[in-house]
């Protein structure tokens, strides 16, 4: 059976802060997708961050974050997903989906597609190998 259940984290943050971005967490079985939209940077990245590591809590079969939805992904969001991938268990697969110049272009430049999975969308990303 597919079970699927939705929440949106951080969103009296969002409201608190001057960004557009909205992080939504969302279970499909055992796999978890956190979906951010709008700008990823060091206003959003916090939040991001801890939308992440309270899914994580919630011990997921596999780990999708999806930057499907997203315009802008600075440094600090990148940054955030360096930092989930060095420290999640080897239990959980962990991917990224990303497409085009605002996400998988900047993930490929700086070396993160080489250490963490990229699909273009989240299909294949939900499709891909889970624990």
């Amino acid at each position: 059976m597919n079970q699927q259940s939705e929440a949106t984290t951080g969103s009296a943050a969002a409201a608190s802060q001057p960004t557009n971005c909205v992080v939504t967490e969302r279970w499909i079985d055992r796999t978890v997708v956190v979906s951010a939209s709008g700008d990823i940077d060091m206003l959003s990245a916090p939040a991001l961050e801890e939308a992440i590591r309270s899914a994580l809590g919630k011990d997921p079969a596999a780990l999708v974050v999806d930057f499907s939805a997203v315009e802008f992904l600075a440094s600090a969001g990148m940054g955030v997903l360096v930092a989930v991938h060095d420290e999640v268990t080897p239990n959980v697969d962990f991917c990224v989906v990303a497409d085009g110049p605002a996400t998988s272009r900047p993930l490929k430049l700086v070396g993160i597609a080489d250490i963490v999975t990229v699909y273009p969308t989240l299909d294949e990303a939900l499709a891909g190998p889970k624990a």
